[in-house]
């Protein structure tokens, strides 16, 4: 017994740890609850606590503040001096605005210059809208030329737009088009006025939803004047392609156009191909015409030319400049002298001088009427000049009247020509 015992001793040193001491103890589940809780409260309290310990703290250190830097005086009223200058700043940059100098000469095309219908150059100009007078900065201004849509602006905000307002108006060039507007689109200002250079559109306006542009003038982006200058713009206006401008009309007519260019007779249709075969080419043509046989030149039209048609027609005839050459028709005891549409100016008969409100003989009419006739049928036989007569006659115009000078016989003949003479009315 003592025997086992031993054995069952020695196994088990004298240092080693009994089983009971070396098995760790394990936490109960109540235990670890109960830690939860503990710390989720503590978390709770010090979020509960933080916002309170922030405005206590803030709430002291505005006071210490307070009573270590008082605030400021309030700033002095504001002086009429300074609320005037302020007002005079504000009338200034909206009185000041950019225009163009003169319209535009219509009906524009792509690749031709953008000019005045007297075929100059135009320029912008800073007006004061308060005067209407042109006025200046006292240094150079920058200008940029730009392409706006014709729709803008619209007719409630027709005088008064913001630079944001113009800028979303401005028209770009089409994907894979050239830009819009071609030539000097950069410009300086001196002492008012900017004249503009070559300019011309690359494309027409078709494609755009108002088939309309208008060309406008702006202060160069990125550049402060200081002051608002409003921008200018043209009229809006339709721009065609070049290939429209071989069948334009021309306002006014010469008289070597040919006779397509007036209005209602379109290049190679029915009605100039009728007039061509009556021998009726250019607008000097047609208005010889009309002066001596009104009804044939009615009758070569036909039916197809309604009278509305052909007053529009001859309304813009008439705006043929006659120009200063004069034809005379020569005979045995006669001379006339004609103007460029076989219109008689004046006779003179075995010696005597009519003028052609004076021919009330109607025997004597019907004759002159006759040599008109013959003068016509022979026009590219007659004499030509230009204002000087033959016997130191001297032909010049004065306002609406022609005047005769007859120096041989010291007397002046004035003889007034209605326009509506010239055309058979």
């Amino acid at each position: 017994m003592a025997a086992k015992r031993i054995f069952d001793d020695s196994d088990q040193g004298p240092d080693k740890p009994s089983d009971k001491r070396l098995r760790p103890t394990r936490p109960s589940f109540a235990s670890v609850i109960g830690e939860v809780l503990k710390m989720k409260n503590m978390q709770n309290f010090l979020s509960d606590l933080e916002p309170f310990l922030k405005r206590v703290v803030s709430e002291e250190v505005e006071r210490v503040m307070r009573q270590c830097c008082p605030p400021p005086p309030p700033p002095p009223p504001m002086t009429m001096s300074h609320s005037s200058r302020i007002q005079s700043l504000e009338e200034q940059s909206t009185n000041l605005r950019l225009t163009f100098s003169k319209t535009l000469s219509l009906p524009i095309f792509t690749g031709s210059k953008i000019l005045d219908p007297n075929g100059d150059h135009i320029n912008i100009i800073l007006v004061d809208k308060s005067n209407g007078q042109i006025t200046s900065l006292s240094h150079p201004i920058k200008l940029e030329i730009v392409v706006l849509d014709g729709d803008f602006p619209s007719d409630d905000n027709e005088a008064n737009w913001t630079s944001n307002q113009f800028n979303n108006h401005i028209v770009k060039e089409r994907n894979g088009k050239r830009p819009l507007l071609a030539g000097e689109l950069n410009l300086s200002m001196r002492d008012g006025i900017a004249p503009i250079g070559d300019l011309e559109f690359t494309d027409n306006s078709s494609w755009i939803r108002s088939r309309k542009f208008r060309v406008a003038v702006r202060v160069a982006a990125g550049v402060n004047q200081g002051v608002r200058i409003r921008e200018g713009m043209t009229e809006a206006f339709v721009v065609k392609d070049h290939r429209g401008e071989l069948y334009k009309k021309h306002h006014p007519p010469m008289l070597h156009d040919e006779v397509w260019r007036l209005e209602k007779i379109r290049k190679d249709g029915a009605f100039h191909r009728k007039l061509c075969s009556g021998g009726i080419k250019t607008v000097q043509d047609f208005l010889k015409l009309s002066v001596i046989d009104h009804h044939k030149l009615r009758k070569i039209l036909g039916i197809g030319m309604s009278e509305k048609m052909w007053d529009i027609t001859m309304r813009h005839a008439r705006t043929c400049d006659m120009g200063s050459k004069i034809y005379i028709h020569n005979g045995s005891h006669f001379t006339i002298f004609l103007n460029p549409i076989c219109q008689l100016i004046r006779a003179d008969i075995n010696g005597q001088t009519f003028a052609a409100r004076e021919l009330s003989n109607i025997n004597r009419q019907s004759y002159i009427e006759k040599l008109v006739r013959e003068a016509y049928a022979s026009w590219h036989s007659l004499k030509m000049i230009d204002r000087v007569f033959n016997n130191n006659i001297d032909l010049f115009t004065q306002g609406n009247q022609t005047v005769e000078q007859i120096p041989n016989n010291h007397a002046t003949t004035v003889v007034t020509h209605d326009q509506n003479d010239y055309y058979g009315h």
